[in-house]
């Protein structure tokens, strides 16, 4: 089954989040750029993960931050689906390589004009 799909379907999609990211929040948390447009990561990023021995793909998940910003955090996964993170005693916790986080998120930082973002 192919991931893929077109750019007419891509732009519907993002067409239709642009439009109803701000309703389908709770009011109180509208017009505070939550919901993110888009976020861009270095390749090398994405290459780092790829690298790992046994990836067999990227998982994105959401979180937020204290400010209540949801952004996409990245982590390779195996041909098992798991997620593929160092764990035990010896990992470091301020940072590594298995998970990718800070992009850069639209709105502040966005992208040039593109059928997909309405500019």
């Amino acid at each position: 089954m192919s991931q893929f799909i077109s750019l007419p379907q891509a732009v519907d999609m993002t067409t239709l989040y642009r439009n109803m990211r701000e309703t389908i929040l709770a009011p109180e948390f509208r017009g505070q750029n939550i919901l993110a447009l888009s976020e861009t990561f270095d390749r090398v990023t994405f290459d780092t993960l790829l690298a790992k021995s046994g990836c067999a793909g990227i998982r994105i998940y959401y979180g937020m931050d204290v400010s209540q910003k949801v952004h996409a955090i990245a982590v390779a996964v195996n041909d098992k689906n798991e997620d593929m993170l160092a764990v035990g005693a010896a990992t470091n916790l301020t940072g590594g390589d298995d998970i990718v986080e800070n992009g850069r998120r639209c709105p502040e930082d966005c992208p040039p004009e593109s059928p997909l973002n309405g500019d």
